[in-house]
């Protein structure tokens, strides 16, 4: 059978992924599989990216960094579900970020 990309799921079927992933992860951390865990914690904030919009999030603004409190991430554009910008203070290094991962202040 052939999965359904993020980009083709309702909003339910998402919220059901996001559940499912948020077990999976739950189960890796119990048995100490790091590298798993971040894998699936990324893939739900992936499926979580596809539940907002991405007009609500602007051009040369700041957001907060979820999960890594106190890091700034400044949107240069957007493509997708993806900012691109940099973490303020590495203007130097460009990096995509997926919505779902900027905190509005």
């Amino acid at each position: 059978m052939q999965e359904k990309r993020y980009s083709q799921m309702t909003e339910f079927e998402l919220r059901q992924e996001i559940a499912n992933l948020k077990e999976q992860a739950r189960k890796a951390e119990q048995l100490g599989i790091v590298n798993e865990l971040a894998v699936l914690e990324r893939k739900a904030a992936m499926a979580k990216a596809y539940m907002l919009n991405p007009a609500d999030f602007n051009k040369g603004e700041e957001y907060e960094i979820d999960g890594d409190p106190g890091s700034y991430f400044k949107i240069h554009y957007l493509n997708g579900v993806f900012a691109w910008g940099h973490r303020v203070g590495q203007e130097d290094k460009e990096e995509a970020l997926p919505i779902s991962l900027l905190l509005k202040n």
